[in-house]
């Protein structure tokens, strides 16, 4: 949506921001209610302006681009990574973001029922995802057969929409989903997620029967032995999966290592600082002790390597080598640094160390140009108009500041530790 002039657009969302932080408590009940549903309205138009400005801006850079002489098939590169930054979001969610707005330039109805508040945007996105692989005409088709009436989905679930716009666009192109269906088992993989109390949430994407096999026969198994033992159903099922996959019946049996960050005033019990578990995260010293004494006491190899912090800040001390590529060591220490990517809002582990000002135009290899980055992330900074600079501020603590094409800046701080670290 272009500026009419005529508007203060920042101004005028300011003073909406302004006004709902100054709303007064609800009179009685059913205000409490009318204002719950209005302002959910009000979420989906700001989702629907979010996607307009989106378009716009890729419009807008795509415009500049060619006028530079930018390669069509290198326009708008490092978009997704500078709409993430604006949401305060991860890359992998702002690639989303943008192909959502993408999708909205193609779905007018459905977005139009976004800007009236009667669709929110979790439900466009289901209508997003279930049509992308359509072509256009297809795509408008069920957009209107759904959307163009606002009563359409009134009281739909969810899960009852993603069905019907499945069935409409099964009708529409059956080959284009048995397509679908077809190249959907290259995105099989196994992922970890972690959960509070020392928990992680294992995860597979399978295809159906695959999928439906494994618990099929892990449900077969636990069926069989639940009343044998003090053990519940669900507890013989994981029990089952961790055997079948590692050959062990314990955890503690398994070969595997596990790196563990403690203050060397925690490992000794003479503090209760937290611990880090890279790639799971914050773990109490009482844990951490567990881990390291069940591993002692299992004749596990335990290896200790001290890692020096600041005073204060608890950032870990530089390391530095001559090497165009960061040698094993100097990876381990910048990992353990920065824990995950150092771009705002990602969570993503680190993937590569990059080059915080490039080798190529004279940046060093140490740990103070050096950034752990996921993947996406370091592909993304390497487009025109990215810059990022590092240093180590006054209490130690190594600093990344992130210009993005628009001038935007984005400062990322290495978390802080305590004192004297070892892992």
């Amino acid at each position: 949506m272009e500026s009419t002039g005529t508007i203060d657009a920042r101004k005028a969302l300011s003073d909406v921001m302004a006004v709902l932080a100054a709303l007064p408590a609800a009179g009685d009940e059913a205000e409490a209610i009318d204002r719950i549903s209005l302002m959910e309205s009000i979420k989906s138009a700001c989702a629907a302006g979010q996607a307009a400005d989106t378009l716009r801006l890729q419009d807008l850079r795509f415009a500049a681009e060619a006028e530079a002489g930018v390669p069509v098939e290198r326009r708008c590169r490092g978009l997704s990574a500078e709409v993430a930054l604006a949401r305060r979001v991860s890359g992998n969610a702002g690639g989303r973001h943008l192909g959502f707005a993408r999708a909205m330039g193609e779905m007018p109805n459905t977005f139009a029922r976004l800007r009236e508040g009667s669709l929110s945007e979790w439900r466009a996105t289901i209508l997003v995802r279930e049509t992308g692989y359509l072509q256009v005409e297809d795509r408008r088709v069920i957009d209107h057969a759904l959307c163009a009436d606002p009563a359409t989905l009134d009281g739909v679930g969810d899960r009852a929409l993603e069905a019907v716009a499945k069935r409409i666009a099964y009708e529409r192109d059956p080959q284009a989903l048995v397509d679908r269906n077809a190249s959907a088992p290259k995105d099989r993989r196994v992922t970890m997620r972690p959960k509070p109390d020392a928990m992680v949430q294992l995860s597979a994407l399978l295809p159906m029967t695959a999928g439906i096999a494994a618990y099929a026969a892990l449900k077969q198994h636990a069926d069989g032995l639940v009343g044998d033992g003090d053990r519940t159903h669900a507890q013989v099922m994981a029990d089952t999966l961790l055997e079948r996959l590692t050959g062990t019946a314990a955890p503690e049996d398994v070969a595997v290592s596990v790196d563990v960050v403690v203050s060397a005033g925690a490992l000794v019990g003479l503090s209760d600082a937290a611990a880090d578990v890279p790639g799971y995260g914050v773990i109490p010293a009482d844990t951490a002790r567990s881990l390291i004494s069940d591993a002692l006491d299992a004749d596990a190899l335990v290896t200790l390597r001290r890692l020096f912090a600041a005073p204060g800040s608890g950032a870990l001390v530089a390391m530095e080598s001559k090497a165009r590529i960061f040698p094993s060591g100097l990876r381990r220490f910048i990992v353990r640094r920065d824990v995950s990517c150092r771009m705002p809002y990602c969570d993503a582990p680190i993937a590569e160390i990059d080059h915080a000002q490039p080798h190529v135009d004279g940046g060093a290899t140490d740990s103070v140009n050096g950034n752990g980055l996921c993947r996406t992330h370091n592909r993304q900074k390497q487009n025109p108009g990215w810059a990022v600079t590092t240093a180590i501020d006054d209490d130690g603590t190594h600093e990344a500041l992130i210009r993005t094409p628009t001038g935007q800046q984005h400062r990322s701080r290495a978390p802080a530790r305590d004192a004297d670290q070892a892992a």
